[in-house]
């Protein structure tokens, strides 16, 4: 069993002004380098920015404004350049056993005290937090238990690593579901697929949009003045972010146009793959594939194309009509003078393959990073 004892902050830590170089900001953040600056802001741990000027203070402390509110309370691991009306506590009971574990432990205790009893009226001064007590653990012998508040904290940030883990896993599994993918192993095929498209080797060629697709216009267009968000379908516009997704609407559903075809704005030329039923805004045309369904993957390397085609369009330039858009030629793949499909849908999975694996690779570093951080 855990024994617990109240103690006043200022009898554990002297609390004093952090120094500072008391220059103006332009000049103090001008000098741009890799020592952190630490200011009034609550975010960032409290950092403003940086500056090559050498640090005027050590880390492993804790600091706080005193300007602001109990929001500003921050763990300072590394050595820093203070800032005006930034405190400092400094460890005076047990100086030596003040490591990083026992002050993030009582961080958190210090900042649930602080936490809503200041503001811009009632300043958190030194006075104020010298006063404040604090509960911590004890030994037998009413000693704060540092060793406690050691293993504590570590316990605290292993479940935190292994949390963290889990969801990165759990991230990836419902990403492979997504795209329909047993595993994102890059195998020998793979590379050599996506060799021979880099080297050109595949046989390609021309061939007009208006020979692969229908090009019509919306079922009906919806004013997005005239309309209620917080529906059932698409509401698709001439946007070029969120799949040209402007919100979700419920209207009749005789005007929904077909799943698994393609919007393309006319005056934006912005093409995107609608999986689902959708309405449309105005100058929206929906391009239906004639050969046979259109699948995600399919609809991926025909878009690629298509936008390669369109590239040296810009937004407001002009706007498509039908006939326009019919006769622009994209350039396929074939094989025996058909156009490959196979290879289309398989270079888009190798793509997916390619971009999941980069993602698990930047999420493992972070997860490296963290566990580097949790052992020292």
């Amino acid at each position: 069993m855990v024994n617990y004892k109240k103690f006043k902050i200022g009898d554990l830590f002297d609390i004093h002004p952090t120094k500072s170089y008391n220059y103006t900001n332009k000049k103090l953040f001008a000098l741009s380098g890799t020592t952190p600056v630490i200011t009034n802001t609550s975010i960032n741990n409290g950092i403003g920015g940086y500056t090559m000027l050498a640090p005027t203070e050590k880390g492993n402390i804790i600091t706080f404004s005193d300007t602001t509110t109990g929001d500003t309370i921050f763990y300072q691991p590394c050595d820093f350049v203070g800032y005006s009306h930034i405190q400092g506590l400094y460890p005076i009971y047990y100086k030596e056993r003040w490591t990083e574990k026992p002050l993030l432990y009582f961080l958190t205790l210090f900042k649930k005290q602080a936490s809503g009893r200041f503001d811009y009226a009632t300043k958190f001064n030194r006075k104020i937090v010298a006063n404040m007590e604090i509960l911590l653990p004890i030994t037998t012998d009413e000693e704060i238990d540092f060793e406690y508040m050691e293993e504590f904290v570590n316990n605290m940030q292993i479940e935190l690593l292994e949390n963290l883990k889990k969801e990165h896993n759990e991230l990836i599994n419902k990403y492979l579901e997504c795209l329909e993918l047993c595993d994102s192993k890059v195998t020998i095929d793979d590379m050599k697929l996506i060799n021979v498209f880099k080297d050109e080797k595949i046989c390609s060629k021309k061939i007009k949009i208006g020979d692969l697709f229908n090009v019509e216009s919306s079922r009906k267009k919806f004013n997005a003045n005239t309309i209620t968000f917080g529906g059932k379908y698409p509401y698709v516009v001439r946007s070029n972010i969120n799949n040209g997704i402007k919100g979700y609407i419920t209207e009749d559903e005789k005007y929904l146009n077909p799943k698994n075809t393609i919007s393309f704005g006319q005056d934006t030329a912005t093409i995107f793959y609608q999986e689902n039923e959708y309405f449309t805004g105005d100058k929206i045309k929906i391009l239906t594939f004639k050969p046979q369904d259109l699948d995600r993957r399919l609809a991926f390397y025909l878009i690629t194309a298509m936008k390669k085609s369109f590239q040296n369009f810009s937004w407001g330039q002009s706007s498509f009509n039908e006939q326009i858009i019919k006769d622009m030629e994209i350039e396929l793949p074939f094989v025996n003078d058909k156009i490959d499909y196979d290879f289309m849908r398989k270079y888009i999975e190798v793509q997916e393959k390619i971009a999941i694996n980069k993602i698990m690779g930047e999420k493992k570093e972070n997860l490296i990073k963290i566990s580097e951080l949790i052992r020292n």
